[in-house]
């Protein structure tokens, strides 16, 4: 009888071990299964917390695939002068030197409208338009690294690009 016992028992946990833990559980662990991504397990090592990590795998869902930014020919940034007190952060992007690292970028000034940036595809037809009002100067400027074409990305004319 005690080696049936045994039995069940230990079949118990292997059962328990081969599958996902349960919220509870993952919640006593300190993890939250309804936002962990298995990617956040693979940097545990990075902060010695090693120990974690299996029981992160038990408790995380995949990534979803992971999808190429999409990139733009020309970017309009477009803001009200009027309203610069209000978007300061949009304002020092501006007046800085940063709208000089992006040649495809213009700045247009339309009053009584809050801080767009409007992206076109090479052919000059809208693409998107993002609302930036809650933005500072290094998002505004991450963002325009991520989504604009290089100047050297952009000539792509044969008769330029293969004049003597």
């Amino acid at each position: 009888m005690k080696f049936i016992v045994s039995g069940v028992i230990l079949l118990y946990y292997i059962n328990v071990a081969s599958s996902d833990f349960t919220v509870e559980d993952c919640w006593a662990l300190g993890l939250n299964k309804a936002n962990l991504l298995c990617s956040s397990c693979d940097q545990l090592p990075n902060f010695d917390l090693d120990v974690l990590k299996d029981h992160c795998r038990e408790c995380c869902h995949q990534d979803e695939t992971i999808k190429e930014d999409k990139k733009y020919a020309k970017a309009v940034l477009e803001v009200c002068t009027c309203k610069f007190g209000t978007y300061a952060q949009i304002q020092a992007f501006i007046k800085s030197d940063r709208p000089s690292k992006f040649p495809n970028l213009q700045i247009r000034y339309v009053r009584g409208l809050d801080p767009i940036i409007k992206l076109f595809d090479k052919d000059g037809h809208l693409q998107e338009t993002v609302a930036i009002e809650k933005w500072n100067t290094d998002s505004v400027e991450e963002f325009l690294n991520t989504h604009l074409l290089k100047p050297e990305e952009l000539d792509n004319d044969y008769l330029r690009t293969n004049m003597i």
